[in-house]
């Protein structure tokens, strides 16, 4: 189910503060953060979030593309390797 409209997006408050704080100083730097549920807003383009992915934080430069979307979607909780060549039950 998605989130009223009479609501505005989801946006850590702790995030959101932050960015706020990078839009003063001139200097770029990485924002830390564990909430991959938070909704990517405009304020945030051109920022780098470093967003937790279970095990470490990547990076991620925000673009005017991401607009919309939540920060979780662009760091991927699991690396798919590849079938094994030999799995015969799967051919039954």
């Amino acid at each position: 189910m998605t989130r009223s409209l009479k609501k505005n997006p989801f946006v850590a408050t702790h995030l959101l503060r932050k960015i706020d704080k990078l839009k003063t100083k001139e200097e770029k730097e990485i924002i830390i953060t564990w909430s991959r549920t938070s909704t990517i807003i405009p304020s945030m383009i051109g920022h780098t979030i470093a967003i937790h992915n279970g095990k470490e934080h990547l990076p991620i430069y925000i673009t005017d593309g991401m607009v919309g979307h939540k920060l979780g979607e662009f760091a991927p909780t699991s690396n798919f390797r590849e079938h094994t060549k030999g799995d015969k039950r799967s051919r039954r």
